[in-house]
């Protein structure tokens, strides 16, 4: 079966067009958005963009959901390839740092910029954002039982409190990192965790000085 050629070339225009509504979100949020701004970047038709988004809304919406996809194949995916358990919660965090140092959104975090933009704003688009916080959340209290269950966290820990603890590292250096020097905000921000996993792991060799 062949695939026709301009399906394919309308879905790398949207893909790259998505890609590029993200970074500019990094600087301008997601109100700042428009197709006539996508259109002078990518040096493409705003009709053509306009075929695969109607409303500014519905461009929005569709820019959460690849900033979505990014945070899983740029920080998820890569530390499933550490065990379960404290080190894949520390590889998760590790990842997350790492992605921020990269600059590949050059306005920093994507969540943490369009969160603190839409957090009093009722509707589809802070609806979009607040379940996707919601699922990472969900996530971060998954991998926190599954080492409470492996015994490598203490049975009488809140998994909801670390799981918060571990967000709230994160958040904190992608807003300190654009602000202050950004090694030492991400090395603090690695030390917190490091810390506060050995204390409560009854096996902290674990957990090693070196990269996770």
């Amino acid at each position: 079966m062949t695939v026709d050629g301009r399906l394919a070339r309308g879905e790398r225009t949207r893909n790259a067009a998505l890609d590029a509504a993200v970074a500019l979100a990094t600087q301008a949020g997601l109100d700042g958005l428009s197709l006539a701004q996508l259109a002078d970047t990518l040096g493409v038709s705003k009709s053509g963009l306009f075929a695969h988004w109607r409303s500014k809304e519905a461009l929005q919406l569709a820019a959460i959901d690849r900033a979505v996809t990014l945070w899983q194949e740029r920080i998820v995916a890569p530390a499933h390839l550490a065990p379960r358990g404290v080190r894949r919660l520390r590889a998760l965090h590790d990842a997350r740092l790492d992605f921020y140092a990269t600059r590949v959104l050059p306005g920093g975090c994507f969540f943490a910029n369009t969160q603190f933009e839409f957090n009093a704003r009722p509707g589809p688009v802070r609806d979009r954002l607040a379940e996707a916080h919601s699922q990472w959340i969900a996530y971060l209290e998954r991998l926190v039982q599954q080492a409470v269950d492996a015994g490598e966290l203490t049975a009488d820990l809140s998994v909801p409190q670390l799981a918060y603890e571990i967000d709230a590292l994160g958040m904190a250096a992608a807003m300190n990192s654009r602000l202050l020097d950004p090694d030492a905000t991400y090395r603090y921000a690695r030390a917190g965790l490091l810390d506060r996993l050995r204390a409560l792991c009854p096996r902290p060799t674990l957990l090693t000085e070196g990269p996770s």
